[in-house]
Formats: structure tokens, sequence, C-alpha cells
């Protein structure tokens, strides 16, 4: 290819600044008066290409908003839009997708671990509260005297267990007791109470 046939794909250096421009001048005084008035003729008709294009950019940038305003598209309705948009490509992203899995798994896990503290939480509370309350009902005058006849029913029933035993104990052996055993009880009179 010879210089014509280049055009603007030609590589001519360009003056950097402080650069000699009477350099930059001689390089205009190596090409031919044909060459250079080649490159003039491009020149315009580049010039005269953008000139158009800004003319039609102008020209459909005019339509484009008298078609939204005819929409009832306005700024604060195209803003939405495009966050919404600019949202849904987010969303969109592996890396959206894998962080709101992780971010999902944990808030899963630290919820579980809440309700596992909240329910630890709770039953010490129940605890405390029971142990409040079988506390004062163990000494209260009506549990003593219940307490007493279990044992004496017990001792009865299914021989003696020393004093102190657990409770809980006690109620289920004489539960069972009172299941085997078809004889009715002797009922205590007011003094044994």
């Amino acid at each position: 290819m010879d210089r014509g046939e280049q055009g603007l794909l030609r590589t001519d250096p360009v003056p950097e600044e402080g650069e000699d421009v009477a350099a930059t001048i001689s390089a205009t005084e190596t090409l031919s008066e044909e060459e250079q008035e080649e490159l003039r003729r491009e020149l315009a008709k580049v010039e005269e290409e953008i000139q158009t294009l800004s003319q039609v950019l102008a020209a459909k940038e005019k339509h484009l908003a008298e078609i939204k305003r005819k929409l009832g598209i306005n700024s604060l309705q195209e803003l939405k839009q495009n966050i919404a948009k600019g949202w849904q490509d987010v969303t969109a992203t592996s890396a959206y997708k894998k962080t709101s899995e992780t971010l999902s798994q944990a808030g899963q896990k630290a919820s579980a671990a809440f309700s596992s503290v909240g329910s630890v939480i709770t039953k010490k509370l129940e605890d405390v509260k029971l142990q409040a309350f079988s506390h004062s009902f163990r000494n209260s005058p009506t549990f003593k005297s219940f307490e007493e006849k279990v044992e004496n029913l017990k001792s009865k029933v299914g021989g003696t267990k020393p004093a102190g035993g657990d409770f809980g104990e006690v109620l289920n052996s004489a539960a069972n007791a009172s299941a085997t055993t078809t004889e009715p009880l002797p009922e205590k009179t007011q003094e044994s109470l």
C-alpha cells in the first residue's frame, strides 16, 4: 500500500508536549501535493460526517424525550427504572448469588444458635422458678402434711424407707403399691395427721 491508500491508518508520530513543532512541519513536507490534497478531502469528509451524526443524535434525543413525555415517563421514574434494572443485573451475577446464599446460611445458623440459647435460658429460668416454687411449696405445712401421709402410706404398703428419700421415688412407689394392692387403705384419724 502506498501512502495515499493508507489514509487515516498511517502511523505518523504525534508530537509530544515540548517537542519541536518544526519536526512536525517537516513531516508534511515529505508528503506530495497529491497526498496532502487527498488527506484534506478526507479530513473534510470526516468532519462533515461527524457534524451529520451529531445532528442525527440530537434529533433522536429530542424524539426520545417527546416519546417519554407522552408516556408520562419523567426523570424520577427513569431513575427508578434504571436502579431496578441495575439491581436486577446485580442479583443475576454469580457473586451476588454466592454471597446471598452464604449470608442466608449464616442467618439460619445464627437463628438456630439464638433459638438454642433462648431455649437454654428459658429452661434455666423455668428451673429457677420451679426450684423457688418447690422450695417454698416443700416448706409449706400442706406439703409437709402430704409428705408425711405418703411416707406413712408407703411404710404400711411397701415397707420402710429411710426418711429424706426422693419424693418422686416415693410417689412412684406409692402409685405402684396402690395399683397392685386390692385391699382398701385404712383412713387416718385426725391424730395421725
